[in-house]
């Protein structure tokens, strides 16, 4: 791909071949007030493209860390994400490709610059930007001048690294890393890791925590114990097992780590996936906890996130968009994919949580996840859904800018400005 393919209006050209069919989107597909669809539409795919660069090359930080380490990398949003997120980095690299290979390069890099000589990578790095304040309260440090957290993020890695720079098993340390997942995070002989607690899975504060962390989910009162808990044993999984505290095996964070997995050539989990969270008679994933509930877990876009595995059973892949994916009473909603199914009790529009934090993930529409679900529809062959999502969401950043995540049914933007992973709306208006 030409690296100047955003100055020559190709992404115009290739949106505007998926624009040629009716003047307005159907209202009951769309779940909503129908948006229109025109020229217009294609002019807006050029204008959001132009946009991801510019909040791309704006959040760029680079230096030196005292120890001579270089480092560079996207920060999330400038006004409240200032350190290096393992799996923010991973998603940026991923948008980076279609125009910036180098600065990709480095951004995975550097999270390999930041990993302990057995692997392990943390949730944030903070490079030359001290943790202070309040933030020492819930992030999982263990000592006050550590150099990144004592917990993960969805390791995707080494599949990030396939799709923006090369062969991943080229590089000895992302082996490595796996090797230390391997090792710490694995409880069973599946292959399939657990997390110690909610914000591990990148997800936060999503409802399908509810019942198993209880009354110590992410932004709550309680999830600062929880958080001195862990502090206290050190982040190690078979300690916390062994003290009685919840670990869970996640949905999403599992499908990531297998499409990393089967990047650096070891085996696929997705049979693993369907043996322990599959219900076949929901056509859902759900995640499991060691200390085990009997309590219903709400629907989330987690239950779907397989349907990015390539090599997920097409008849569960058909069932899952034909049951839940694609109904307008639930995830089929006009300004994108909700993070929660709109019909669930746990559903809100509103992220407002206590001490004024946002409790993320329990409603608004994340692109990174669009994304996910996106590539599922294209290899299943439901392509003219995957345009039409893809048409929905170009609309909503468009309308918004590049926010942290938005409205699902007005498209307002929520949460954080120039948030990096939301330029992952290039992997799909560009879908070659």
């Amino acid at each position: 791909m030409s690296p100047a393919w955003w100055r020559t209006g190709r992404t115009h050209r290739v949106y505007s071949a998926r624009l040629a069919s009716t003047e307005v989107i159907d209202q009951s597909a769309q779940g909503g007030e129908a948006f229109e669809r025109n020229d217009a539409l294609a002019g807006e795919a050029q204008d959001v493209a132009v946009n991801c660069r510019r909040v791309l090359d704006a959040n760029w930080l680079a230096g030196v860390r005292a120890d001579g380490v270089r480092f560079g990398y996207t920060s999330p949003s400038p006004d409240h994400y200032p350190w290096q997120w393992y799996w923010d980095s991973c998603f940026a690299a991923i948008a980076r490709r279609s125009f910036d290979r180098e600065r990709a390069r480095t951004e995975l890099e550097s999270l390999l610059a930041a990993s302990t000589p057995e692997g392990f990578i943390g949730h944030t790095i903070f490079w030359n930007t001290p943790l202070r304040g309040i933030r020492r309260l819930t992030y999982n440090v263990t000592e006050r001048h550590a150099p990144m957290t004592a917990s993960i993020q969805p390791p995707l890695l080494a599949w990030a690294w396939s799709l923006a720079v090369g062969d991943p098993r080229e590089e000895p340390r992302i082996g490595a890393h796996h090797d230390w997942l391997e090792r710490h995070r694995a409880l069973d002989d599946d292959g399939l890791i657990w997390i110690v607690q909610p914000d591990e899975s990148g997800l936060d504060a999503s409802p399908q925590f509810d019942p198993l962390w209880r009354g110590q989910t992410h932004a709550t009162p309680g999830f600062v114990g929880l958080v001195r808990h862990n502090r206290r044993l050190g982040y190690d999984l078979r300690r916390i097992v062994a003290s009685g505290s919840p670990v869970v095996c996640e949905t999403m964070t599992n499908v990531l780590y297998s499409l990393s997995r089967t990047a650096i050539g070891r085996p696929s989990l997705t049979g693993a996936l369907i043996e322990r969270l599959y219900d076949p008679e929901a056509a859902l994933f759900r995640p499991i906890s060691r200390a085990g509930t009997d309590d219903r877990i709400p629907v989330t876009w987690a239950a779907l996130a397989p349907l990015a595995l390539p090599d997920l059973p097409d008849e569960i892949g058909h069932r899952m968009v034909e049951r839940h994916l694609l109904d307008p009473e639930r995830f089929w909603l006009p300004a994108g994919i909700p993070s929660v199914a709109a019909d669930d009790p746990s559903f809100s529009r509103s992220d407002r949580g206590h001490w004024f934090a946002n409790r993320y993930w329990r409603g608004p529409v994340w692109i990174n996840a669009c994304w996910l679900l996106w590539l599922g529809l294209r290899r299943l062959g439901y392509s003219e859904q995957a345009d039409e999502l893809t048409r929905r969401l170009v609309h909503t950043v468009a309308s918004s800018g590049l926010h942290e995540y938005y409205d699902p049914y007005n498209a307002a933007g929520m949460g954080q400005h120039q948030f990096a992973w939301s330029t992952l709306i290039l992997e799909m208006i560009d879908a070659n």
